[in-house]
């Protein structure tokens, strides 16, 4: 039986996981069902994107994601399922797929499965828990609803090539409060080209990446690309997000001598 994964922002304190998870062993009681976070900042697509983008891969082929944040459909919007990388994902087409993918989706369905209440507010329990059952009991994506072309883009999320600079932003805080952007590893060799560079990001100026965050003693700046293969800004046993006065979606940008 495939594993069935749950995101959402809903917290812990109220009855959201519970009655998405009662739907699930309704129907299949023998479902294994795993948590990766329930808290998620409130309706926050790039967040969802970074934790689910790097939680899924290790899980087996095949298993089943369920997204629950910003997971009202509407018609620029529609509720999706997407096979992806030997991955099911279900939720909203609101851009959180495009950050979630490297590249196109294998397949695209707009799920057209009649709602399980007369309501419409939490469609994690009431479309998406149902479809994610019809997956893991064998059914073919296609019959979760209307193929699709394409998935909905969030380009704004990107980071940018400019002739001798590569512009970022702040994508998410760990727990640690290290602040970590969307610039990849990948990307900042194929623009830095061996070159030298300085990182810009608030008032701070930094001409080294290191590869542990011990490289600099407590208390200094650090950057880095840690496991998840992104950009990180940290302070060593420390607080980049309070001493350095970080938010959400502050630019970092890098230039390149």
């Amino acid at each position: 039986m495939p594993i069935i994964t749950l995101t959402s922002d809903w917290g812990l304190s109220d009855h959201y996981v519970a009655a998405v998870k009662g739907a699930i062993l309704s129907r299949i009681p023998q479902a294994n069902i795993v948590d990766i976070s329930h808290s998620i900042n409130k309706f926050s697509v790039s967040e969802t994107a970074f934790v689910v983008r790097n939680a899924y891969k290790n899980f087996p082929d095949n298993t089943i994601h369920i997204i629950g944040v910003n997971s009202e459909s509407s018609v620029e919007f529609p509720h999706t399922a997407i096979y992806y990388d030997k991955h099911y994902f279900i939720g909203a087409d609101n851009g959180l797929f495009s950050l979630i993918c490297e590249s196109a989706p294998e397949k695209i369905y707009e799920i057209t499965l009649p709602q399980d209440s007369d309501y419409f507010t939490f469609p994690s329990r009431d479309v998406f828990a149902k479809a994610a059952c019809m997956l893991a009991e064998g059914s073919d994506i296609s019959t979760l609803g209307i193929q699709r072309e394409s998935i909905c883009q969030l380009k704004s999320y990107l980071p940018v090539p400019d002739k001798n600079a590569l512009k970022g932003i702040v994508i998410y805080f760990d727990s640690y409060d290290n602040a970590i952007t969307n610039i990849n590893q990948s990307l900042f060799r194929k623009e830095a080209k061996g070159r030298k560079f300085t990182v810009y990001l608030k008032n701070e100026e930094i001409q080294s990446i290191s590869s542990s965050y011990s490289d600099v003693v407590h208390g200094e700046i650090v950057l880095l690309f840690g496991t998840t293969g992104m950009l990180e800004i940290a302070i060593n046993r420390g607080s980049a997000r309070n001493l350095l006065g970080m938010n959400i979606y502050d630019t970092v940008r890098i230039e390149f001598l």
